[in-house]
C-alpha cells in the first residue's frame, strides 16, 4: 500500500505546533521575507532559509549576522556584507526560484567541529507504528547540513550521542528522542490518515535540548 506524502515544510510544521507537546521543540519558523529575515536575524543571530518544498538539503542556506557583519553560507561558500539590503540583494539571486521559510539557527552540537544530527524513522505495521533506525548524521568538513546526499556521513546513534555530547546520558536521549517520535507521530496520524512512514530529523544542541528540524513522509 502506497504511503500519503506530505511535501510541505510548513504544513507540517503548522500541523505540529498546534499540540504544546511538540511545539516545545520546534524552531520559531516564519515566511521567509526581508522584514522577516532582519527581524530573525535580530532576535537568534544565525537563522536557516530552506524551501517549503525540497528534500536532501537542497537550497539550505545558512545566514547569520554578528557585529554588524551580515554572512550567508551556500554550499562551500561564505559571502560577508557590512550592510543587510547588499546581503539580502545577494542572497536573493543564489537561492532557488521557489517559496522559502526562514528557522531559527540551532547551533548543533558537533564532533571535531562538524554538525551532528539525527534521523529516526518509524514504519506503520500490522502490530502498529516501529521503529526502523535511528542514526546520526555527521556533516562533511565544510557544510552546514548533514545530509548524506550531501556529503554527510552515517554513524551509529548511541556513537554519535556519545562524541557530541559526552556530558549527556546516551540512554535517556535516546528514551527521549522514541518518546518524542510517538507523539508527533500519533499526531502526524490523526491529522494525515494514511501516512505509512516518516523520518524525524532532529538536532541536539549543546545543552541536550532536542529540537525538531523536519519531518519527512518519504524518508531515504
Amino acid at each position: 500500500m502506497m504511503s500519503r506524502q506530505l511535501a510541505s515544510k510548513w504544513l507540517k510544521t503548522e500541523t505540529l505546533l498546534k499540540y504544546p507537546a511538540a511545539a516545545a521543540h520546534i524552531p520559531r519558523t516564519v515566511a521567509f521575507n526581508a522584514p522577516n529575515l532582519r527581524q530573525m536575524l535580530r532576535t537568534y543571530g544565525m537563522v536557516y532559509v530552506k524551501p517549503i518544498v525540497g528534500a536532501g538539503g537542497y537550497g539550505v542556506i545558512r545566514v547569520s549576522a554578528h557585529g554588524g557583519v551580515y554572512r550567508y553560507k551556500y554550499k562551500r561558500t561564505t559571502r560577508s556584507y557590512s550592510s543587510y539590503k547588499r546581503m539580502y540583494r545577494s542572497l536573493l539571486r543564489v537561492k532557488a526560484k521557489r517559496k522559502y521559510l526562514i528557522q531559527q539557527g540551532i547551533h548543533l552540537a558537533t564532533i571535531h567541529g562538524r554538525a551532528v544530527d539525527y534521523r529516526v524513522k518509524v514504519v506503520k505495521t500490522e502490530r502498529g507504528w516501529t521503529f526502523r533506525s535511528m542514526v546520526g548524521r555527521w556533516a562533511r568538513r565544510g557544510l552546514c547540513v548533514t545530509n548524506l546526499s550531501r556529503g554527510g556521513t552515517m554513524l551509529n546513534g548511541r556513537t554519535a550521542l556519545k562524541h557530541s555530547l559526552p556530558h549527556v546520558s546516551t540512554v535517556r536521549k535516546r528514551r527521549e528522542m522514541r518518546s518524542l517520535t510517538l507523539t508527533c507521530t500519533q499526531i502526524m496520524e490523526s491529522r494525515f490518515p494514511g501516512i505509512g512512514e516518516l523520518g524525524f530529523d532532529y538536532g541536539l544542541d549543546y545543552s541536550g535540548k532536542i529540537w525538531i528540524l523536519e519531518v519527512n513522509t518519504r524518508p531515504q
